[in-house]
């Protein structure tokens, strides 16, 4: 039987590596946002209580 043609895995490779990079890169940023809220709710919250 003849076989298909031979799969181009180095491309699926390289692409794979950089997807992945792509999605660490967007966990990342996340937590950065997530930190940066967090830090300034806290600063918020100190703001209002020394007002108090």
């Amino acid at each position: 039987m003849a076989k298909g043609p031979e799969k181009n895995t180095k491309n699926k490779a390289l692409h794979t590596k950089l997807l992945n990079r792509k999605k660490v890169k967007l966990q990342e940023e996340k937590k950065e946002k997530a930190l940066r809220i967090k830090a300034l709710v806290t600063k918020m919250n100190q703001q209002k209580n020394s007002e108090q």
